[in-house]
């Protein structure tokens, strides 16, 4: 398909006009919807908002302004990226969403669409321990999202941000900075605890590569447009994830806790931990594969890794 964009641009007018084209367009080809939106008019009006420089909750009586033609071009071509590239909104518009705060996002990081958001609302109770939180650390961090997050709900506590990927914490500094949380939250360049040796915190959030090959291979175009280095992790999803595992608890103080997202890989890991106790997290929100360990649990079973 190629949008012939001087006829696109003649016959329409208004944001309404290239809303419903772009809705059209995307019913049209099927464009799979993954990264934020559940329905395509959704998809669409985002896009077209974006490319006018204007919120996608705007006033609605903006939706009968005409576009000028620089505009136009602009929407044109955020629409070509979508459609005929696959590329995801949020790449386009260089913004996603997390817990209702927006990040800055490109294609050095994943976008955020974790279900760990659902634990850091409720502070991860009832599996954290009461009391004050000091020290929390988001390892595989990508864009930074799930430990600013933290920052937000544990305003006490100091956050540090890890992520093998400088790319990646390039993008993560760029959102510590937005949030302005420079005085809380760290980046920091490290192969998993590799440069934090002798810290402890009283809680280890994960969301690391768990996409398994076969799942990795069969996923919808747009997710090829993620960096592959946050997503795969071995054959089965779990290579990182059984590091993680077997060096946490000597980072976590002797009531931490371990927060893990692992996916469609959560079979893999019962099958080879089975009598390892994890608790699978109830998400009423939608999502599966977060468990939670304790540092303890962790150390009884720490052969078992």
């Amino acid at each position: 398909m190629m949008i012939d964009q001087e006829q696109v641009a003649t016959e329409l007018q208004t944001v309404r006009d290239f809303i419903r084209w772009t809705c059209s367009l995307l019913n049209e080809h099927k464009v799979y919807l993954g990264h934020g939106n559940t329905n395509t008019w959704d998809e669409a009006l985002q896009l077209v908002m974006a490319g006018v420089y204007l919120s996608w909750n705007s006033d609605k009586a903006v939706l009968d302004a005409r576009l000028m033609a620089s505009e136009k071009a602009r929407v044109i071509d955020f629409v070509h990226q979508r459609v005929e590239t696959r590329k995801p909104l949020p790449y386009i518009t260089n913004e996603a969403w997390f817990m209702g705060m927006p990040f800055y996002v490109d294609e050095r990081v994943l976008i955020p669409r974790s279900p760990i958001a659902q634990l850091i609302e409720t502070e991860f109770s009832p599996f954290l321990r009461e009391g004050r939180v000091e020290r929390v650390l988001d390892l595989c961090t990508g864009s930074g999202c799930i430990g600013i997050a933290c920052a937000y709900a544990f305003e006490e506590a100091q956050v540090d941000l890890i992520d093998i990927s400088i790319e990646a914490l390039v993008v993560a500094q760029k959102n510590i900075e937005q949030h302005e949380l420079e005085e809380q939250v760290t980046a920091i360049q490290s192969d998993l605890f590799e440069a934090v040796g002798g810290q402890k915190y009283d809680l280890i959030v994960s969301n690391p590569p768990y996409v398994d090959q076969q799942d990795f291979e069969s996923m919808p175009q747009e997710y090829h447009h993620e960096p592959e280095l946050a997503l795969t992790s071995g054959n089965d999803g779990l290579d990182i994830t059984r590091s993680i595992l077997r060096e946490a608890c000597d980072y976590l103080t002797d009531d931490g806790l371990l927060v893990v997202e692992v996916g469609n890989s959560e079979v893999h890991l019962m099958t080879e931990f089975a009598h390892v106790p994890f608790t699978w997290v109830d998400l009423p929100e939608g999502g599966n594969g977060v468990f939670v360990i304790t540092a303890q649990e962790l150390k009884h079973f720490r052969d078992e890794f």
